[in-house]
């Protein structure tokens, strides 16, 4: 295989600080047919390959990011492993990935305000920019939607194209382990800011990393009492570490328990449901308040029986979430991130492990056993790689895969 120690993708982290490339003009860019570290994705299969492959094409509208951080999501772990959905789903073989953090190395001949040098991140849904919903500023809404790392090669490489319209440039306060996290981060600020919060009192069910973010948001946005559900001890100690009032262990006490200690008499006014359980999102509906509202993330696996007649004479709204709004999401997600510490210090306190780029399997494993707290891959950290093919497919340039719909 190639020798790897002298090219771009080369970086000793033992003794090289990952650079500020707020400050600092990246390296040069490899020469033309370099190859680059990639996670693989084949069709039919579980597990990944990392491989050698081309550098990825761009077009004239389309911006060239260096990774630096990679995070393990849900997704990510269902395409390892290749169940029904993914194989539904999946568009293999393909790069997978899409919640990153990285530089801007190169930018298209038609792309403006985005500096080379600049810390970014990405929105990971490209839409087709023609339908109702896009023409009308609803983006997100767009029924052609494609993912990176789902539909298109994504962010498990050491390179990833994306058009100039995902990219999203971070402030000062940004550090690469929290840029890797505004994917996530998004998701939950959708959902919190679904409706007005301040002085409400919030119920969350659901501590995974988006729901202890959630918790996070709800804090810094003006929430009253927050109570927060889950059955995994450490998930709700985090859940109080990051905001919290209180916690809800729902295998031995019933919500109902925390509004009378907490002195609510009403139920609660939002309710945020990001478990997927169909137990959660009937109880989190049994214990709203006469017009209270709801926002639905956690995906279930199952069909969810609701009480309809509680909704209907509750005057109850209930509003499903997805992904981020494009780009409102990203503008509240970084305005609260750069102005309250305590906001970053939350995030950056879920970051539970963090895995050089020849340790992404037991990244993988360690996201899969289920723990609180987000698992990174650090993209600069390329000592000790073990590469186990090469593949000579070239990827399709961003933006025109992008529209192609």
């Amino acid at each position: 295989m190639t020798d790897r120690s002298d090219y771009v993708g080369h970086q000793d982290s033992a003794t090289t600080p990952v650079r500020d490339s707020r400050h600092h003009r990246p390296p040069p860019l490899p020469q033309e047919g370099t190859p680059l570290l990639a996670l693989w994705k084949r069709p039919d299969t579980a597990g990944f390959e990392l491989v050698e492959r081309a550098m990825p094409a761009m077009g004239s509208d389309d911006v060239l990011i260096r990774v630096h951080r990679t995070g393990i999501c849900g997704t990510d772990l269902h395409i390892e492993s290749w169940d029904p959905w993914a194989a539904g789903a999946v568009d293999a073989p393909l790069v997978p990935g899409h919640e990153f953090s990285g530089e801007v190395v190169e930018v298209g001949s038609r792309v403006e305000g985005i500096p080379v040098g600049a810390a970014v991140s990405g929105e990971g849904h490209l839409v087709c920019g023609t339908c109702r919903n896009c023409r009308s500023g609803r983006r997100h809404l767009c029924r052609h939607t494609r993912g990176l790392g789902v539909n298109l090669d994504g962010a498990f490489a050491e390179y990833v194209v994306l058009p100039a319209t995902n990219v999203w440039v971070h402030g000062d306060q940004v550090t690469p382990d929290l840029g890797a996290l505004f994917d996530p981060l998004g998701n939950a600020v959708h959902t919190a800011l679904s409706f007005p919060i301040l002085g409400e009192d919030v119920l969350i069910t659901g501590c995974g990393p988006i729901g202890l973010m959630a918790i996070a948001v709800c804090r810094v946005a003006g929430a009253r009492n927050i109570v927060a559900t889950d059955v995994v001890a450490d998930r709700l100690e985090k859940a109080l570490a990051v905001g919290a009032d209180r916690v809800v262990d729902v295998s031995k006490e019933r919500v109902a328990d925390a509004q009378a200690e907490l002195g609510m008499l009403e139920g609660f006014d939002i309710g945020l449901e990001m478990s997927g359980q169909a137990a959660a999102a009937s109880e989190l509906i049994e214990n709203l308040n006469t017009g209270g509202k709801v926002a639905l993330l956690g995906l279930p696996s199952t069909n969810i029986e609701i009480d309809w007649t509680k909704v209907i004479t509750r005057m109850i709204t209930i509003k499903g979430i997805y992904g981020r709004e494009m780009f409102d999401t990203w503008h509240h997600a970084s305005a609260m991130v750069d102005h309250s510490p305590e906001l970053r210090n939350a995030l950056e306190s879920l970051v539970t492990a963090r895995f050089p780029l020849a340790s992404w399997q037991d990244a993988f494993d360690t996201a899969r056993g289920g723990a609180a707290g987000k698992v990174l891959i650090d993209w600069t950290d390329t000592r000790d790689v073990v590469i186990t093919g090469v593949v000579d497919e070239q990827a399709p340039v961003a933006a025109h895969a992008a529209t192609a719909a």
